[in-house]
């Protein structure tokens, strides 16, 4: 004999399935999003820091794997110089620049702590950051070079030589206050630029090694030169969530990076104003020279260079 069962309770009638008529449009669920962020961006405009000083810098010297050299010049130029660099919040100033084979054999010292060989690394782009933005540029330049990275517009036949992002420390002018400032200097027609990387004997002497190049050797050197400015950075760790194919920043303690800005092709004046340069620094006695290294401006739109790399 069966047991008796207690009485159940009616049941509410079953909500309608969501239905392709009731679900909210995936257009309307997108448009919903870029409104709140295209508001976000009014917020963000109304407050921080917003001069015009280069405060911070992107310095990256990239070697294309060979045979891929007009691949990646056409995908840096015509891609990532704009979506993975120009088009960010807070870079406000960029120039690509490249090194014939002629200028690659005028880079010292043979045993570079940062090119291996001294010749690695034929192309240099640099961009101006507003001072007082790193730390949201870096947010949005990570998140954006994964989507990059994910959406399959990442060339891969490259390697990374010298990159880093670096704050500035000082900018020495041969002229004074005549001239274009260093908030110019990466869009005025210059004919060179000569990447110069010093590291201190030890993280106690770089601020002795910055004040000797700021205040002495820097403005002495200037003086007659073709050289215009020479700005100095130094570099800053890059972020654990950086791309695995960016390897972390060396020297953050004990380096620092300059940049001098030439009115003349630096092939005529290399030997008479950048070949000793080790000499020069090494005889002040609070550091040494891992990389001088000239190069030319790039000409936007064009292949020009590409065959004098190799």
């Amino acid at each position: 004999m069966t047991e008796p069962t207690e009485p159940t309770e009616p049941t509410e009638p079953a909500e309608p399935a969501e239905t392709a008529e009731t679900a909210e449009p995936a257009e309307t669920i997108e448009g919903n999003a870029h409104a709140a962020t295209s508001a976000t961006y009014a917020e963000l405009a109304a407050v921080g820091p917003y001069g015009v000083r280069p405060g911070h810098a992107l310095i990256t010297m990239v070697e294309p794997h060979p045979g891929h050299e007009h691949a990646y010049n056409r995908w840096y130029e015509d891609d990532h110089f704009i979506a993975g660099a120009m088009a960010m919040p807070w870079i406000f100033a960029g120039r690509r620049w490249v090194a014939t084979r002629e200028l690659q054999l005028l880079r010292t010292p043979e045993n570079s702590a940062v090119a291996r060989p001294v010749t690695a690394g034929c192309y240099l782009s640099t961009y101006w950051l507003t001072e007082g933005r790193y730390d949201e540029h870096m947010k949005w330049t990570v998140g954006i070079n994964q989507r990059l990275n994910r959406d399959g517009r990442v060339h891969q036949d490259r390697t990374h030589v010298f990159t880093a992002f670096q704050d500035h420390e000082a900018t020495v002018y041969r002229d004074g206050a005549a001239g274009p400032r260093d908030f110019h200097a990466l869009d005025h027609p210059y004919a060179g630029l000569v990447l110069e990387v010093i590291d201190a004997d030890g993280p106690q002497r770089r601020a002795e090694l910055l004040e000797w190049l700021r205040t002495r050797h820097l403005p002495r050197r200037l003086a007659g030169s073709p050289a215009a400015m020479v700005t100095v950075f130094r570099p800053t760790p890059l972020p654990g969530d950086r791309m695995s194919y960016v390897r972390q920043v060396e020297g953050v303690d004990t380096r620092l990076t300059l940049l001098w800005f030439l009115e003349d092709d630096p092939c005529a004046v290399w030997a008479a104003h950048f070949a000793d340069r080790e000499a020069a620094v090494a005889a002040s006695g609070l550091g040494r020279v891992e990389l001088v290294a000239p190069f030319l401006p790039t000409v936007p739109g064009t292949d020009r260079y590409v065959d004098e790399l190799r």
